[in-house]
């Protein structure tokens, strides 16, 4: 039998293997929520919201009072005062006033807004407010600051003007403004908070204004205002004045008194002048304040001196100063010779006299002194 040889056993077949490549993956769905947890989620939802709008009306109200709010126009306009901002403070609503305004308020029509600036501005801090009051349609809002290490309060009157959007805007029912009646005698110059001032610059008359007659000048409340004169001829510590109340009058009286150079500027002239007198060889000096009368002859020119010089002393009047009545003595030397025998007598003899006098300040600062007597004026 044949045997079969040669042949190659093949080898058993391998399993099958998924392929990779083409093949997609399928995820298993979604579990769907249950109805109890959605209605928890919307819940929450919900009051997120509801929050969310209450929160809107609260904040709008803190913000409307911390800048929309009367409380907070008033903080402004005194805090730019405390700032020292004057132009900016002047243009807030209401501030402002006219003629028309302040004759109806009984206050001086030609007021003078020399002093509404920033260098006349003195100093306020620490501002806050008090209170505020509703009165209809007017708001009533009281400020407390300090002045010179105390406190102090004006209360302001705000009404509505309008609204920018959601905002409402305010303004001032009666002007913060107030006017400082000032009525300086001895100098038409003087200086509030170091800012100087010639009353022919503020006054209606301008260089025929009264040197009696008040100047009327608006001021902001509140302020602090120091009046002083400081010039060469007259003097006076500084006034302190406060305005604290909106659209009244301040009436300020200001007495300067002359330097005591210009004391001795006087006593030197007046010295001067006398000492003149007595060169004229004459019984009646001519503008002179001193004489010897005699109805007898002369037997000699007489000859002057002055005893004793008057002690000068000078007080405001008018625009200029005066030379209070004061006493001084001449001497006369001279023979007398009688009608009766025509004997001649010496006659050496001291002559007590008054001087007064006028002194005219000139517009260029210098003064003009007129001496004078009590039978030559």
């Amino acid at each position: 039998m044949g045997t079969a040889t040669g042949g190659a056993v093949a080898p058993p077949a391998a399993p099958a293997t998924p392929q990779s490549s083409g093949t997609a993956l399928i995820q298993p769905p979604p579990k769907r929520l249950g109805r109890g947890r959605l209605a928890v989620d919307l819940t929450l939802l919900g009051i997120v919201g509801a929050l969310l709008v209450a929160a809107v009306p609260a904040a709008w109200a803190v913000i409307e009072r911390e800048f929309y709010s009367p409380t907070a126009f008033v903080e402004r306009y005194v805090g730019l005062l405390a700032d020292g901002r004057a132009a900016e403070a002047l243009a807030i609503p209401g501030v402002t006033v006219s003629s028309a305004e302040l004759e109806a308020a009984g206050l001086p029509p030609t007021a003078d807004g020399a002093l509404l600036r920033s260098a006349a501005l003195g100093p306020v801090d620490d501002v806050r407010v008090v209170s505020q009051e509703q009165d209809g349609d007017v708001t009533r809002v009281t400020v407390e600051y300090g002045v010179r290490g105390s406190d102090r309060t004006t209360t302001f009157e705000v009404e509505r003007s309008g609204s920018v959007g959601p905002a409402p805007t305010w303004r001032f029912a009666t002007s913060p403004l107030a006017v400082m009646n000032l009525e300086v005698t001895g100098s038409m110059e003087f200086t509030v908070n170091g800012f100087t001032i010639d009353k022919r610059q503020v006054s209606p008359d301008g260089v025929d204004a009264d040197p009696l007659a008040p100047v009327p000048l608006l001021v902001f409340s509140p302020g602090l205002y120091s009046v002083s004169v400081d010039t060469p001829i007259a003097s006076t510590p500084g006034v302190a004045v406060l305005s604290d109340r909106p659209f009244h009058a301040i009436p300020v009286p200001v007495q300067a008194e002359a330097t005591e150079n210009f004391v001795s500027v006087v006593q030197e002239k007046v010295e001067q002048f006398l000492t003149e007198c007595t060169t004229q060889e004459v019984l009646q000096p001519t503008a002179c304040p001193f004489g010897y009368f005699v109805q007898e002859r002369i037997a000699s020119l007489p000859k002057w001196s002055i005893a004793q010089q008057p002690t000068v002393a000078v007080a405001p009047e008018g625009a200029g100063w005066k030379i209070l009545p004061t006493e001084a003595v001449a001497h006369i030397d001279v023979d007398i010779r009688s009608l009766f025998d025509g004997r001649v007598r010496p006659v050496s003899e001291d002559l007590p006299f008054i001087v007064t006098g006028t002194i005219t300040v000139l517009p260029d600062g210098t003064a003009s002194i007129v001496v004078t007597g009590p039978d030559t004026q």
